[in-house]
């Protein structure tokens, strides 16, 4: 179906067509709610979102894709609600609890180039360790600056290319690719200090 199609049945009312943009769209919209305003206001940001393009969807032009369209009011919309909710900490790049680690770990890419140890062993003791190391990676995460936060968490696990971030968060390239990479270096940081000591 292309969104021509759709578009077409959504002006019509046709509710079957409105259940299929959300049941396609909205774990998008919420990966980009959650990196932009936190996993507190998202769920809220979506609903405004969705009430945003029931609203305007007559005026939809079709000059971008449904599903950029429908990211970009998600965006604008959370950045609204964030700014209603900004605590002015303008703190861009707080250091790492556990030190840096060098450039030289990542390709040209950003990927590493050796990954952490990773633990695959079922005994009670290794289950207790990754969930003390998935606590510990959701703390980092958390620590991070706001930007880079988004930026890990639209690319990571929304799965956005760099340059719907760069859209969404109205971002130049290098700098969404220069805060991927800080953020990407405190995650390694953690990872590599709690794997010497098994401690956050």
């Amino acid at each position: 179906m292309t969104d021509a199609d759709l578009l077409k049945r959504l002006l019509a009312g046709e509710q079957k067509a409105f259940r299929e943009l959300v049941a396609t769209y909205q774990g998008a919209m919420r990966a980009v709610a959650y990196a932009i305003v936190g996993s507190r206001n998202a769920d809220e940001v979506v609903q405004d979102a969705w009430l945003a393009v029931v609203r305007s969807l007559d005026g939809f032009q079709g000059r971008a894709s449904l599903k950029t369209w429908l990211l970009t009011i998600t965006a604008n919309t959370a950045k609204t609600r964030l700014k209603h909710n900004r605590r002015e900490v303008l703190l861009d790049d707080l250091p790492s609890p556990h030190g840096s680690i060098g450039d030289e770990r990542f390709s040209e890419s950003g990927h590493w180039l050796l990954a952490p140890h990773a633990w695959h062993h079922d005994s009670p003791e290794a289950l207790l360790t990754e969930d003390e190391l998935r606590q510990c990676l959701e703390k980092t995460l958390a620590s991070l600056p706001e930007q880079q936060g988004s930026v890990l968490h639209l690319r990571e696990r929304a799965g956005l290319e760099l340059e719907e971030i760069c859209n969404l968060l109205q971002v130049s390239a290098s700098n969404v690719r220069v805060l991927l990479h800080r953020a990407r270096l405190k995650v390694y940081a953690t990872l590599e200090h709690f794997e010497e000591t098994g401690q956050c």
